[in-house]
Protein backbone atom coordinates (compact mmCIF):
# COMPACT_ATOMS: atom_id res chain seq x y z
CA UNK A 1 0.00 0.00 0.00
CA UNK A 2 1.25 3.47 -0.83
CA UNK A 3 -0.15 6.96 -0.62
CA UNK A 4 -0.70 8.83 -3.87
CA UNK A 5 -0.46 12.62 -3.78
CA UNK A 6 -2.39 14.68 -6.30
CA UNK A 7 -2.25 18.27 -7.42
CA UNK A 8 -5.48 20.26 -7.51
CA UNK A 9 -5.14 20.55 -11.29
CA UNK A 10 -5.20 16.76 -11.69
CA UNK A 11 -8.78 16.69 -10.41
CA UNK A 12 -10.14 18.60 -13.43
CA UNK A 13 -12.99 20.24 -11.53
CA UNK A 14 -15.29 22.35 -13.67
CA UNK A 15 -17.26 25.38 -12.52
CA UNK A 16 -20.49 23.66 -13.57
CA UNK A 17 -19.72 20.80 -11.16
CA UNK A 18 -19.25 23.26 -8.32
CA UNK A 19 -22.48 25.10 -9.10
CA UNK A 20 -24.36 21.80 -9.26
CA UNK A 21 -22.95 20.74 -5.89
CA UNK A 22 -24.05 24.11 -4.48
CA UNK A 23 -27.62 23.32 -5.50
CA UNK A 24 -28.02 25.27 -8.72
CA UNK A 25 -28.58 22.19 -10.87
CA UNK A 26 -28.37 23.20 -14.52
CA UNK A 27 -29.08 26.89 -13.72
CA UNK A 28 -26.46 29.61 -13.68
CA UNK A 29 -25.69 31.46 -10.42
CA UNK A 30 -25.60 35.24 -10.37
CA UNK A 31 -22.42 37.15 -11.20
CA UNK A 32 -21.60 37.75 -7.56
CA UNK A 33 -21.57 34.04 -6.76
CA UNK A 34 -19.48 33.37 -9.87
CA UNK A 35 -16.89 35.93 -8.79
CA UNK A 36 -16.74 34.52 -5.26
CA UNK A 37 -16.40 30.98 -6.60
CA UNK A 38 -13.54 31.85 -8.93
CA UNK A 39 -11.79 33.84 -6.20
CA UNK A 40 -12.05 30.93 -3.77
CA UNK A 41 -10.83 28.48 -6.40
CA UNK A 42 -7.54 30.36 -6.59
CA UNK A 43 -7.06 30.03 -2.83
CA UNK A 44 -8.05 26.37 -2.84
CA UNK A 45 -5.77 25.48 -5.76
CA UNK A 46 -2.78 27.11 -4.07
CA UNK A 47 -2.98 25.03 -0.88
CA UNK A 48 -4.95 21.84 -1.53
CA UNK A 49 -3.04 18.55 -1.77
CA UNK A 50 -5.51 15.65 -2.15
CA UNK A 51 -4.43 12.11 -1.30
CA UNK A 52 -5.64 8.56 -1.84
CA UNK A 53 -4.53 5.10 -0.88
CA UNK A 54 -5.80 1.58 -1.49
CA UNK A 55 -4.84 -2.05 -1.06
CA UNK A 56 -6.05 -5.32 -2.59
CA UNK A 57 -7.10 -8.34 -0.59
CA UNK A 58 -8.93 -11.63 -0.93
CA UNK A 59 -12.25 -12.10 0.80
CA UNK A 60 -15.47 -14.11 0.90
CA UNK A 61 -18.89 -12.75 0.06
CA UNK A 62 -21.70 -14.36 2.05
CA UNK A 63 -24.81 -13.60 0.02
CA UNK A 64 -27.41 -15.05 2.38
CA UNK A 65 -25.94 -13.30 5.41
CA UNK A 66 -25.35 -10.10 3.40
CA UNK A 67 -21.79 -10.02 4.72
CA UNK A 68 -18.26 -9.63 3.40
CA UNK A 69 -15.49 -11.47 5.25
CA UNK A 70 -11.93 -10.21 4.98
CA UNK A 71 -9.56 -12.43 6.95
CA UNK A 72 -11.09 -12.40 10.46
CA UNK A 73 -13.10 -9.23 9.91
CA UNK A 74 -16.76 -9.43 8.98
CA UNK A 75 -18.53 -6.49 7.37
CA UNK A 76 -22.33 -6.41 7.40
CA UNK A 77 -22.59 -4.58 4.09
CA UNK A 78 -26.29 -5.27 3.54
CA UNK A 79 -28.45 -6.43 0.67
CA UNK A 80 -27.72 -3.70 -1.88
CA UNK A 81 -23.94 -3.81 -1.65
CA UNK A 82 -23.61 -7.59 -1.40
CA UNK A 83 -25.54 -7.91 -4.65
CA UNK A 84 -23.36 -5.34 -6.39
CA UNK A 85 -20.20 -7.17 -5.26
CA UNK A 86 -21.30 -10.57 -6.60
CA UNK A 87 -18.69 -12.25 -8.78
CA UNK A 88 -15.75 -10.46 -7.17
CA UNK A 89 -12.48 -12.38 -7.06
CA UNK A 90 -10.79 -9.86 -4.77
CA UNK A 91 -11.50 -6.52 -3.13
CA UNK A 92 -9.89 -3.11 -2.95
CA UNK A 93 -10.25 -1.05 0.20
CA UNK A 94 -9.55 2.65 -0.20
CA UNK A 95 -9.46 6.08 1.37
CA UNK A 96 -9.32 9.44 -0.39
CA UNK A 97 -9.26 12.93 1.08
CA UNK A 98 -9.18 16.61 0.22
CA UNK A 99 -6.37 16.75 2.77
CA UNK A 100 -5.33 18.59 5.91
CA UNK A 101 -4.47 21.77 4.01
CA UNK A 102 -8.00 22.09 2.65
CA UNK A 103 -9.50 21.57 6.10
CA UNK A 104 -7.20 24.26 7.50
CA UNK A 105 -8.47 26.62 4.81
CA UNK A 106 -12.05 25.84 5.83
CA UNK A 107 -11.21 26.76 9.43
CA UNK A 108 -9.64 30.00 8.21
CA UNK A 109 -12.77 30.89 6.24
CA UNK A 110 -14.84 30.40 9.39
CA UNK A 111 -12.53 32.72 11.29
CA UNK A 112 -12.98 35.27 8.49
CA UNK A 113 -16.76 34.78 8.86
CA UNK A 114 -17.21 34.71 5.08
CA UNK A 115 -20.53 32.88 4.85
CA UNK A 116 -20.59 32.68 1.06
CA UNK A 117 -17.02 31.36 0.86
CA UNK A 118 -17.75 28.85 3.64
CA UNK A 119 -20.68 27.46 1.68
CA UNK A 120 -18.77 27.30 -1.59
CA UNK A 121 -15.82 25.60 0.14
CA UNK A 122 -18.10 23.01 1.73
CA UNK A 123 -19.51 22.07 -1.68
CA UNK A 124 -16.08 22.16 -3.29
CA UNK A 125 -14.53 19.98 -0.60
CA UNK A 126 -17.00 17.18 -1.28
CA UNK A 127 -16.13 17.34 -4.97
CA UNK A 128 -12.38 17.25 -4.25
CA UNK A 129 -12.72 14.12 -2.11
CA UNK A 130 -14.83 12.34 -4.73
CA UNK A 131 -12.53 13.41 -7.57
CA UNK A 132 -9.57 12.06 -5.61
CA UNK A 133 -11.46 8.77 -5.33
CA UNK A 134 -12.08 8.88 -9.10
CA UNK A 135 -8.31 9.21 -9.61
CA UNK A 136 -7.85 6.25 -7.28
CA UNK A 137 -10.17 4.16 -9.48
CA UNK A 138 -8.11 5.01 -12.56
CA UNK A 139 -4.89 3.87 -10.88
CA UNK A 140 -6.63 0.77 -9.54
CA UNK A 141 -7.93 -0.18 -12.99
CA UNK A 142 -4.44 0.11 -14.50
CA UNK A 143 -3.11 -2.12 -11.73
CA UNK A 144 -5.68 -4.89 -12.23
CA UNK A 145 -5.82 -4.71 -16.03
CA UNK A 146 -2.93 -7.18 -16.36
CA UNK A 147 -5.18 -9.81 -14.76
CA UNK A 148 -8.02 -9.06 -17.15
CA UNK A 149 -10.05 -7.75 -14.22
CA UNK A 150 -12.59 -4.95 -14.03
CA UNK A 151 -14.04 -3.27 -10.95
CA UNK A 152 -17.42 -2.44 -9.46
CA UNK A 153 -18.64 0.89 -8.16
CA UNK A 154 -17.17 2.02 -4.88
CA UNK A 155 -19.28 1.58 -1.75
CA UNK A 156 -18.82 3.39 1.55
CA UNK A 157 -19.93 2.86 5.15
CA UNK A 158 -22.95 5.04 5.82
CA UNK A 159 -24.52 4.43 2.39
CA UNK A 160 -26.72 1.77 0.79
CA UNK A 161 -27.53 0.15 4.13
CA UNK A 162 -23.93 -0.26 5.31
CA UNK A 163 -23.75 1.18 8.83
CA UNK A 164 -21.24 3.97 9.31
CA UNK A 165 -19.90 2.39 12.52
CA UNK A 166 -18.16 -0.25 10.38
CA UNK A 167 -15.78 2.49 9.34
CA UNK A 168 -13.82 1.42 12.40
CA UNK A 169 -13.35 -2.11 11.02
CA UNK A 170 -12.42 -0.76 7.60
CA UNK A 171 -9.67 1.48 8.95
CA UNK A 172 -8.30 -1.35 11.08
CA UNK A 173 -7.42 -3.24 7.88
CA UNK A 174 -5.02 -0.54 6.68
CA UNK A 175 -1.32 -1.04 7.53
CA UNK A 176 -1.03 2.66 8.40
CA UNK A 177 -2.75 3.77 11.61
CA UNK A 178 -4.01 6.96 9.94
CA UNK A 179 -4.06 6.29 6.16
CA UNK A 180 -3.56 9.53 4.20
CA UNK A 181 -3.58 11.35 7.54
CA UNK A 182 -7.26 10.50 8.10
CA UNK A 183 -8.33 9.64 11.62
CA UNK A 184 -11.65 8.50 13.00
CA UNK A 185 -13.65 9.92 15.87
CA UNK A 186 -15.44 7.61 18.29
CA UNK A 187 -18.60 8.16 16.24
CA UNK A 188 -16.76 7.05 13.05
CA UNK A 189 -16.57 10.54 11.55
CA UNK A 190 -13.51 10.96 9.34
CA UNK A 191 -11.15 13.87 9.93
CA UNK A 192 -10.50 15.70 7.63
CA UNK A 193 -14.26 15.68 7.09
CA UNK A 194 -13.89 15.93 3.31
CA UNK A 195 -12.75 12.32 2.99
CA UNK A 196 -14.24 9.12 1.61
CA UNK A 197 -13.51 5.46 2.19
CA UNK A 198 -14.93 2.13 1.13
CA UNK A 199 -14.62 -1.08 -0.82
CA UNK A 200 -14.60 -2.01 -4.51
CA UNK A 201 -15.14 -5.47 -5.99
CA UNK A 202 -12.58 -6.80 -8.50
CA UNK A 203 -12.75 -9.60 -11.02
CA UNK A 204 -13.28 -10.78 -14.57
CA UNK A 205 -17.06 -10.76 -14.40
CA UNK A 206 -17.91 -7.73 -12.26
CA UNK A 207 -19.33 -4.51 -13.68
CA UNK A 208 -19.41 -0.84 -12.84
CA UNK A 209 -23.02 0.26 -13.07
CA UNK A 210 -24.98 3.46 -12.74
CA UNK A 211 -25.68 4.07 -9.06
CA UNK A 212 -29.07 2.47 -8.43
CA UNK A 213 -30.68 5.15 -6.27
CA UNK A 214 -34.06 3.52 -6.73
CA UNK A 215 -32.93 0.67 -4.48
CA UNK A 216 -31.82 2.93 -1.64
CA UNK A 217 -33.87 5.24 0.59
CA UNK A 218 -30.99 7.33 1.95
CA UNK A 219 -32.08 10.85 0.97
CA UNK A 220 -28.78 12.56 1.91
CA UNK A 221 -26.58 10.43 -0.37
CA UNK A 222 -24.29 12.60 -2.51
CA UNK A 223 -25.07 10.41 -5.55
CA UNK A 224 -28.79 11.12 -5.11
CA UNK A 225 -28.09 14.85 -4.82
CA UNK A 226 -26.31 14.81 -8.17
CA UNK A 227 -29.55 13.75 -9.83
CA UNK A 228 -31.67 16.54 -8.35
CA UNK A 229 -32.19 19.82 -10.12
CA UNK A 230 -32.52 22.25 -7.22
CA UNK A 231 -32.04 26.00 -7.55
CA UNK A 232 -31.15 28.09 -4.51
CA UNK A 233 -33.68 30.79 -3.71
Amino acid sequence: MEEHKLSFEELHISLSEIYEAMGYGSAEPDEGVKRETQKLLLRVASVTRPLFSFFLTEGELLLEKEELEISKTTFQVGRIIVRQLRGSQAYAFFVATAGQEFEQLQHLLKEEDDIVAIYIADSLGSIIAEKAADCMEEVLQREIACKGWKHTNRFSPGYCGWHVSEQQKLFSLFPAFHPCGIRLTDSSLMLPIKSVSGVIGLGEHVRKLEYTCGLCNYEKCYRRKQRKDVVLA
